[in-house]
């Protein structure tokens, strides 16, 4: 198991995708995670019920932690959470925005009180600028950073699939905590940390922002294809399969043209011959490779892309990625019984992980009452 943060105590007030997504990680490195959640439960544990009837989000962010109930209103749960911090190495939160700074919990008084201790806040849009006060939820991030104008089909835009903003806002919360931890290792001192589902976004548009600043276009939405790189996309063929194909450099496409395609000249066409003119040409570029791929099974176009050790990947459905073969499963246990579901990404010393349950709602509210009672 892995314990590299053991004895390390994180308070979260967390709700929602971002802040659990980054306790659920430090809970996976052996720390204490205590969940504060209102008594009527994160309104996480409400979005479906698909996972032995609980929400899938719930379940996959909240294992390994211990869930107390509180009502910060009420002057004795309100004084227990100022206990638990002033005990705790992290606190995290991700209320609304000013909410724990009206309740008492500001991040800049409890650091007054507390030099040591971590604080982690996460926002739709960071503690300043003319964003500051409003809620967001991923898909608005979504839509603000122009990350739906990039995704899609030319068509329109599109949605990603998945909770992508506060996935990226989680990640690097996470990594930010852990670096300040570091920090205080070597100077007992903690650190303030906001961040932002819009700030995590951005960062990842860094390309088509550099490319519309300083390029003077955004790339356009190109469906199963890369805007940037080109032959980089989805492929029918003759059995009404796709395949997805790669080619990152010179190399590889004239080994396509060669072996693949079996158009040897096709490489040193003035229309293909670097990478910035099959991106301008690419309609004529994808007829070429059509005219090819649409006469042949996905298995005969797999087994010379193998030849051509030409990178292929496939279009699954999620289907097919629950029964992939290179996929790694775990079971947690949840008040509903256990449930499978993907491993971590990262492995440490070749070993299988264990994660913690997870929590019933207020399941550990009367343990923690006690320990925390003075």
């Amino acid at each position: 198991m892995n314990n590299a943060l053991d004895g390390i105590l994180v308070v979260s007030i967390e709700q929602a995708v971002a802040a659990p997504y980054a306790a659920s990680r430090l809970a996976d490195a052996g720390a204490r995670v205590i969940k504060i959640e209102r008594p009527e439960g994160d309104f996480a544990r409400g979005y479906d019920r698909t996972a032995r009837n609980q929400s899938a989000y719930f379940v996959w962010l909240n294992r390994g932690k211990e869930s107390i109930a509180l009502d910060f209103k009420a002057p004795d749960d309100r004084d227990l959470l100022h206990r638990l911090i002033g005990q705790a190495d992290v606190f995290i939160q991700n209320l609304a925005p000013g909410a724990a700074a009206r309740a008492g919990f500001g991040s800049a008084e409890l650091r007054k009180k507390h030099p040591r201790l971590i604080t982690c806040d996460i926002s739709g849009y960071g503690d300043s600028g003319p964003y500051r006060d409003m809620r967001a939820y991923d898909l608005l991030v979504q839509a603000e950073s122009g990350l739906c104008e990039v995704t899609g089909t030319p068509d329109g835009p599109g949605r990603v699939g998945v909770s992508v903003c506060d996935i990226a806002c989680g990640m690097a919360s996470h990594a930010a905590i852990l670096e300040a931890l570091y920090h205080r290792e070597r100077s007992g001192e903690g650190r303030a940390i906001n961040a932002s589902l819009f700030a995590g976004m951005a960062d990842w548009m860094n390309v088509p922002y550099l490319q519309e600043v300083y390029g003077g276009k955004a790339p356009e939405r190109a469906g199963l294809h890369h805007p940037s790189i080109a032959p980089y996309g989805a492929y029918g063929t003759d059995d009404g399969k796709e395949v997805v194909i790669a080619i990152q450099n010179q190399r590889e496409w004239r080994r396509l043209c060669d072996d693949v395609l079996q158009k040897p000249g096709l490489a040193d066409h003035l229309d293909f011959h670097d990478n910035v003119a099959r991106v301008d040409n690419r309609p004529a570029l994808d007829r070429e490779i059509d005219a090819v791929f649409t006469a042949l099974t996905r298995d005969e176009i797999v087994a010379r892309l193998l030849d051509a050790k030409i990178a292929y990947g496939a279009v699954n459905s999620v289907a097919d990625f629950a029964a992939h073969p290179q996929l790694q499963k775990v079971e947690v246990e949840t008040p509903e019984g256990t449930v499978v579901m993907i491993a971590p990404p990262a492995r440490i010393d070749d070993t299988d992980p264990q994660l913690g349950p997870v929590p019933a709602l207020d399941e550990h509210g009367t343990a923690i009452r006690v320990e925390f009672a003075s």
